[in-house]
């Protein structure tokens, strides 16, 4: 029998084999000890909501251990289960998502009553509100190289797909974030603007 301790130092490949052959459910459990946690900041990611994020780790998981036996090794674990995770969250987000849409009348009153609190806030989610401007594909393409570091060559045979087709979707993904991440600053240059006015006046 395998040690606790070499069980644990094995690769996740080691443990897709182990749980394939032997059909243990040891070697899942450290599978879902070292990814669940990850998975789930994934989907929450999508999701924005912590109990649907919760529901969609949960069904990832299931649909791993139905599909293990198909993992052939051609790349990294990692990599194999965050496409599971994204084709997931892609399938159950792209019928419903909606686009955050930035309120500025109800921003600029809440800056009047606390305006250095906001300022901070806005600045902390300034990328993160450009990215959810994005398609859900753009997101996970962007996020599957520039996150997990995926390389082209293994995103173009997840998603089926010419290399040059993924290093055009980059680009144009990046152009997209690029410009409502400036246009997002430019927001909040102006509604510095308006403070440094509303402080004046209120001297």
């Amino acid at each position: 029998m395998i040690a606790s301790v070499d069980v644990k130092r094995m690769s996740d490949e080691e443990l897709v084999r182990l749980y394939v052959d032997k059909q243990s459910n040891r070697y899942f459990e450290l599978l879902y000890s070292r990814y669940s946690d990850k998975v789930y900041r994934k989907c929450l990611m999508f999701t924005k909501d912590p109990v649907k994020a919760e529901d969609f780790t949960h069904d990832i998981f299931l649909r791993l251990i139905m599909r293990l036996g198909s993992f052939k090794e051609q790349s990294r674990f990692s990599t194999w289960l965050f496409s599971i995770t994204y084709n997931y969250c892609t399938d159950q987000m792209r019928t419903n998502r909606k686009k955050a849409e930035v309120a500025m009348d109800d921003d600029l009153e809440v800056l009047d009553d606390s305006p250095d609190e906001d300022l901070v806030e806005m600045e902390a989610q300034r990328l993160k509100s450009a990215l959810g401007y994005l398609t859900i594909e753009e997101q996970s393409l962007l996020l599957m190289k520039y996150q997990d570091e995926v390389s082209i060559k293994e995103i173009a045979d997840i998603h089926n797909l010419s290399e040059s087709a993924v290093k055009m979707r980059l680009k144009r993904a990046k152009e997209k974030l690029k410009k409502r991440y400036l246009e997002t600053l430019i927001f909040l240059t102006l509604l510095l603007a308006k403070l440094i006015a509303w402080t004046k006046l209120n001297k």
